[in-house]
């Protein structure tokens, strides 16, 4: 096993050669050692890039998965993040022994990304997803086995980069693991492989919703620290700005688009059209609160799509599926039924915690030298989700070519420090933009 990784990638600098944070095309890194094979005890070295909630909860999962890992190192752009991450693991008795973080392997800023993964033979990718594509890059240039959480980017640019850094890492022979958790569910995959096995027919139509509060709302903008510059200010609240988050619509309904690409059997539309806004005002970010997206398919399906993060209202997260020959419904129960409404399959089998299975089977393909690789499924659902918000902060009727091939980014560009200068944007209007 490899004890040591080298990069061309320097620790002190957050970006390289200008490219942007959203990941534009990087050159590659010299040769990386061969990605790690670890069969029977040996020990798998694993890092965690980003040490919120959702971090620490893979942190936690990738730990269970193996008997015989280690967590040797943590990077976050804040230390308080790291430090609490590390004391809630540390908490778990179940794994406290197999956290074994020196201090020297706290790392923290910008480039701290860089620092876990020069260290490990796995990488948690557990970031804001305006700096996934960069981070992903990194880690297969390394040689790193990888768990990334989803979204995996917030605009085209990125999405290509991420494509890119997919296309090497099959060279690689690396496993990559995606957060896109409802892929582990029992009853999920079982509810699939029946759509898939023709059990309604030929699929017309699916209807899909993610209809919740705020995640992380926007705080008035006199509770912001005096000396805190635009940058820490924008990356404190990261889910409120489209450059980091993507918009509720791509950070968190993603899994609702993914549903939809799942029941599609992972092929992309050719358009969509959409409709949205900002209902409740916001106090400094630009994400809108609701999104409705029309998809269209080469066959002439169609599927739908509602978002909306309004605290007080009607709260759903399901999946409709109409088929020619029955529906299928995603809800409390994962069914099937009839054209006459009468069900005809209901998932009553075993329902392990998803989140656990994802890294319980990651770890099993680097122990068997097996990878698992998500890297196209997760791009056409990113590359979906992306495409909706254009259609909806734009107002256009955005084609697959259009939205994979856009040159916009919506990442700020030249960003070397807290210091660096940061230019707003507001809430998009439709028919503007």
């Amino acid at each position: 096993m490899n004890e040591t990784k080298t990069s061309q990638s320097s620790r002190r600098h957050f970006l390289q050669g200008g490219a942007t944070i959203a990941g534009t095309a990087i050159a590659a890194n010299a040769i990386a050692p061969p990605p790690v094979h670890a069969a029977g005890s040996d020990i798998l070295k694993i890092g965690l890039v980003g040490c919120g909630g959702r971090g620490t909860g893979a942190a936690n999962n990738a730990l269970h998965a193996d008997p015989h890992i280690k967590l040797v190192a943590v990077g976050d752009a804040f230390r308080d993040q790291a430090e609490n991450c590390l004391r809630n693991l540390k908490n778990s008795t179940t794994i406290a022994d197999k956290v074994a973080v020196d201090a020297d392997h706290v790392f923290v800023g910008l480039d701290a990304y860089q620092a876990v993964i020069d260290t490990v033979d796995v990488v948690l990718l557990c970031s804001p997803p305006g700096f996934r594509p960069k981070h992903l890059r990194a880690a297969v240039d390394a040689g790193c086995h990888i768990f990334t959480e989803k979204p995996m980017a917030t605009d085209s640019p990125g999405v290509r980069s991420v494509i890119e850094s997919v296309k090497l890492s099959k060279e690689k022979n690396l496993s990559v693991v995606a957060g896109f958790c409802w892929r582990y569910s029992s009853p999920k995959r079982a509810f699939f492989d029946r759509i898939h096995a023709g059990e309604i027919g030929d699929v017309r139509a699916a209807y899909g919703t993610y209809l919740g509060g705020p995640v992380k709302p926007m705080p008035p903008s006199d509770t912001r620290p005096s000396g805190m510059t635009d940058l820490e200010w924008m990356v404190h609240n990261w889910y409120n700005f489209a450059w980091l988050s993507g918009d509720g619509l791509v950070e968190q309904a993603c899994h609702t688009v993914d549903w939809i690409a799942w029941t599609m059997q992972d092929t992309h539309p050719i358009s969509c059209t959409a409709l949205g806004g900002r209902q409740i005002p916001t106090e400094g970010g630009n994400i809108y609160d609701h999104v409705e997206v029309n998809y269209l398919w080469a066959n002439g399906a169609r599927s739908f799509l509602s978002q909306r993060q309004i605290a007080g209202c009607y709260g759903e997260n399901n999946l409709y599926v109409l088929g020619t020959e029955g529906n299928a419904s995603l809800t409390r129960n994962t069914q099937i039924s009839d054209l006459n409404g009468k069900t005809t399959w209901k998932y009553k089998g075993p329902n392990p915690d998803m989140y656990q299975v994802e890294h319980n089977e990651l770890f099993a393909s680097i122990r068997s030298g097996n990878p698992i690789n998500h890297g196209e499924r997760m791009v056409n659902s990113t590359m979906m989700s992306i495409m909706g918000r254009m259609a909806g902060y734009s107002g256009d009727q955005i084609t697959w070519e259009m939205a994979l091939n856009s040159p916009q980014s919506i990442a700020p560009e030249n960003i070397t420090d807290w210091n660096s200068p940061i230019t707003f944007r507001g809430v998009p209007h439709p028919g503007t933009v």
